[in-house]
């Protein structure tokens, strides 16, 4: 396998109940491309010369026969199927009843063979921005601690309901000590609320950090998931529907293993996807953010 200094991991493997498809290639209307593809690019800017992309089987034929094409042909991709039997052996009979992926946790575990330096790892559905690609590159520059980009919560609702964000709680030093996953968040009469994680309402603070699944992390992180993977499903024996999250695990190795995890605050916006009715909304924004940088026809295989 080549050697890179930096991959990119896309988190391509969700169902997008909300969204009613498979919004992970869901092209943008005016780019010809998905946000995926304008987040590689920027990946690609930032130093990256590895992507490996987690999806699920159902996406695979068209993700090869149009976006793949469109991808430099200098980066390396591997596309690695997230599947619902990919559990440890003697867990086989969880899966039998199980419908959903098993989360984001998972789905980062399955990169695990593929990826054996400094990583970023994002969702798909989301455009995070040049340059928190460029703080992350910078980032590993400087030193191997885990890291991440944190968005105002305050920028990241949506007008179409309520939405999951992890909140983040960051010492002094600026490393992250805590993600708390709340849940159904929206602004009520100009102030943020969100469920706890005890289903109780409460107020958000304006100014909190919400990790909108944008990581830096070494390869020792794919141990820490085996053995968390291992515990969630010993303890979720109906395994149908709790999902394995991967905010969860990192601040379990931030508080088990003093594992050190910088938090960055964003420079650029955040754009998402939760709701189809969102879609065209988010596409004006990244057209006119990517128009001056495109060519004539404004298609994303032009732009790399």
């Amino acid at each position: 396998m080549t050697q890179h200094s930096l991959t990119l991991i896309v988190l391509a493997g969700g169902l997008g109940s909300r969204f009613g498809g498979n919004k992970q290639i869901a092209e943008i209307p005016g780019l010809g491309c998905t946000i995926m593809e304008l987040s590689i690019r920027d990946a690609i800017k930032a130093g990256v010369s590895q992507a490996v992309i987690i999806i699920n089987k159902k996406i695979r034929a068209e993700l090869e026969a149009t976006i793949l094409p469109r991808l430099p042909k200098s980066l390396e991709v591997v596309l690695v199927e997230q599947e619902i039997s990919m559990v440890p052996e003697q867990y086989s009979h969880l899966t039998k009843d199980r419908i959903k992926p098993w989360g984001t946790g998972h789905a980062l575990l399955c990169a695990k063979p593929y990826v054996k330096n400094p990583a970023i790892v994002i969702t798909a559905d989301d455009y995070y921005g040049a340059s928190s690609f460029e703080i992350m590159a910078k980032h590993f520059k400087n030193n191997n601690d885990w890291a991440m980009v944190g968005y105002p919560i305050k920028n990241t609702l949506s007008e179409q309901g309520g939405v999951n964000r992890g909140v983040c709680e960051v010492n002094e030093q600026q490393q992250l000590t805590n993600v708390i996953e709340y849940l159904n968040i929206k602004l009520e009469d100009k102030t943020l609320y969100g469920d706890n994680p005890q289903g109780k309402r409460e107020v958000i603070s304006n100014e909190a950090l919400g990790s909108m699944s944008f990581w830096g992390v070494t390869p020792n992180i794919f141990n820490e998931l085996e053995i968390g993977f291992a515990q969630f499903l010993e303890h979720n024996d109906n395994g149908v529907t709790k999902e394995y999250y991967l905010p969860d695990q990192i601040q379990t190795a931030v508080k088990n293993n003093q594992q050190s995890v910088m938090v960055y605050q964003a420079q650029s916006a955040w754009y998402g996807v939760t709701y189809r009715e969102e879609l065209e909304k988010v596409s004006k924004k990244l057209y006119e953010l990517h128009h001056g940088r495109t060519t004539s026809n404004h298609s994303c295989s032009n732009a790399f």
